[in-house]
């Protein structure tokens, strides 16, 4: 399905970006491995892809950081010629209540969430115009539709992701490139893995199918979103939820 493209997906060393890179692998895709913390990490998923029969790359990248993205972005072209999927996963949390949340952690989950996906679609849409073709996939989030106490900067990074997708879409269209965003729910991730059993319970109980989701149910859906299969598809978004947000 994605046989011989070139994906490029960011924070990809662990959960939902790690599910992301081994499938779109899975479907023939030479995979590009971004991380920016953890080389390890990037390492085991690149040494799992390569040793089901898939090819992939690591590559050492801050988002947030507009240079950083340029030079990556650079660089990848200039090795494969081609860039024909992104994805625009890297995130982290900095969770607090509004009224003691401090700047810096307010910034930084911009910095990272938001800032991180206009850098890297500023950047590969060049590519993707000159090759008149290209998806973009953002990772949003239910939290950035509905809000949530104690996220009030992740809310607000994930609905400017959504703002962003839309906006690229539009202006990227008439070239044959797709943009479109996922909103994942409750998945278990090494976030979620910190949560006590109980608080999952709770959880649980407060979406329709009654569990929480898995990484590669999301990675279906961007492996979709990726495809042919999904051309006549841009400036949406997908709820990956079990329902949670109607």
């Amino acid at each position: 399905m994605l046989k011989d493209k070139t994906a490029v997906i960011t924070g990809a060393s662990r959960g939902i970006g790690r599910a992301i890179a081994v499938h779109m692998a899975e479907l023939g895709a030479q995979v590009v491995i971004n991380y920016n913390g953890s080389e390890e990490k990037a390492k085991e998923v690149q040494k799992e892809i390569i040793e089901a029969g898939g090819r992939a790359h690591i590559y050492k990248c801050n988002v947030a950081d507009f240079k950083e993205c340029e030079n990556f972005v650079k660089e990848i072209t200039a090795k494969f010629g081609r860039i024909d999927i992104l994805v625009n996963n890297a995130g982290i949390t900095k969770d607090g209540l509004l009224m003691s949340m401090s700047e810096e952690a307010f910034d930084q989950v911009l910095r990272v969430n938001l800032k991180g996906a206009f850098h890297m679609i500023r950047f590969v849409s060049r590519q993707m115009l000159k090759q008149k073709s290209g998806r973009i996939i953002n990772m949003a989030s239910v939290v950035g539709v509905s809000g949530n106490a104690g996220q009030a900067n992740y809310a607000a990074s994930k609905a400017g992701v959504i703002g962003l997708t839309k906006s690229a879409a539009k202006e990227l269209a008439s070239r044959g490139i797709t943009v479109n965003a996922i909103a994942p729910g409750y998945i278990s991730t090494d976030m979620t893995g910190q949560l006590k059993d109980e608080v999952k319970a709770q959880i649980a109980s407060a979406i329709p199918l009654g569990t929480l989701g898995d990484p590669e149910q999301v990675a279906y859906a961007a492996a979709f979103l990726a495809s042919d299969q999904a051309s006549y598809i841009t400036g949406q978004v997908l709820h990956v939820d079990g329902g949670m947000v109607m």
